[in-house]
């Protein structure tokens, strides 16, 4: 069957011939309809993030999928559900702590291996197999933009826990700023829209430009951070009540602690490499103490966060999710999907149709 992934000899993207699998007792068979690329992809082509199954020569690359159960095998779904694959598994097929308390997405690094990222296959492919217990029913209105609930899952994750840290007093946000102006970033904008009376979004485009073309219809601010720096936004703009970061930009985790409001909370999402620079790490220690400020690190989603983000996708404009979604194309064409240039938002491969 068709496959995109990547090899241990190869460089880049390539298009893989590999062998239809063969779901286990458990598993459904799924279709593939469509698989999105994101960041997180584009460095594992480059070889800078996760690494390649035992035993295998190859990795078929795709974490944001949406499929149709071609045969449910026992599983108790049924063929034609529409379905959303999370994207942890257990390492070696040997469960863990987290794995049995129904938290994978809390398991430290090691204690799992992650769908086309590490140590296992993705599912950029025109099938795959998954567990009954990792696939997401959606509706079947949903299925073509189904592949961005993963991405929104992260980001109900993030908020969830975010806001948690605020539970114990009475808050009373007013503002967000998102650090970010990729698809995770609007869609997370579109988001925290809907509870907070103003929100930014920080990037570093110049107009005309799609994704600023975004935050304008979205109501938003956009903030050059070439202009101003995020640490900067209490004199430029206001000291917000909640940062979400989606850079990686090592620094943008000293410079939300400075860009929040009293009492404020910041989520940090981004993975940089290596980064050295310095900081005045007293100031920075007592501004998080004396304004009671917290700072939280997030990663990946589980069941109950993909379940709100189809409630959150079902919500979402159409003309949003046609913005957010640049590229289409099928797995013969997949190149345009790894385009990256300011043109591109959201690249789609597209394997199948309903």
């Amino acid at each position: 069957m068709k496959a995109i992934g990547v090899t241990r000899e190869g460089e880049g993207v390539e298009r893989l011939d590999v062998e239809r699998p063969v779901p286990t007792e458990g598993e459904a068979l799924v279709r593939t309809l469509r698989v999105g690329v994101d960041g997180t992809d584009h460095e594992v082509v480059a070889g800078s993030h996760g690494g390649y199954p035992e035993d295998s020569d190859h990795m078929i690359l795709g974490h944001e999928a949406v499929g149709v159960v071609e045969d449910g095998n026992g599983s108790g779904l049924e063929a034609g559900q529409v379905v959303v694959p999370t994207v942890r598994r257990k390492p070696n097929g040997e469960t863990n702590e987290y794995f049995r308390r129904g938290e994978p997405d809390m398991a430290p690094d090691g204690e799992y291996v992650e769908r086309g990222i590490v140590g296992d296959h993705g599912f950029m492919a025109e099938y795959f197999t998954s567990p009954a217990d990792t696939l997401v029913p959606i509706p079947e209105a949903l299925a073509e933009y189904g592949m961005l609930v993963e991405p929104i899952s992260i980001a109900e994750k993030a908020n969830d826990h975010a806001f948690s840290t605020r539970e114990p007093f009475e808050w009373r946000p007013e503002s967000a700023c998102v650090l970010g102006n990729g698809t995770l970033g609007l869609l997370t904008l579109w988001m925290l829209g809907r509870d907070f009376d103003r929100t930014y979004c920080v990037g570093r485009r110049d107009r005309p430009d799609p994704t600023i073309d975004i935050i304008d219809e979205l109501g938003a601010t956009y903030v050059d951070s070439r202009e101003t720096s995020v640490e900067a936004l209490p004199d430029a703009h206001e000291a917000v009540d909640y940062v979400f970061e989606a850079t990686g930009y090592a620094p943008h985790a000293v410079q939300t602690v400075h860009a929040l409001a009293p009492n404020g909370v910041g989520a940090l999402l981004g993975i940089p490499g290596p980064w050295e620079f310095e900081i005045d790490g007293g100031t920075l220690h007592k501004e998080i103490v004396l304004h009671n400020k917290c700072l939280i690190g997030t990663v990946n989603s589980h069941v109950k966060h993909f379940e709100a983000a189809v409630d959150t996708l079902a919500e979402m404009p159409d003309w949003l999710l046609d913005d957010l979604v640049t590229t289409v194309v099928g797995p013969e064409n997949l190149e345009a999907a790894f385009e990256d240039d300011d043109d591109q938002i959201k690249g789609v491969v597209e394997f199948d149709t309903l």
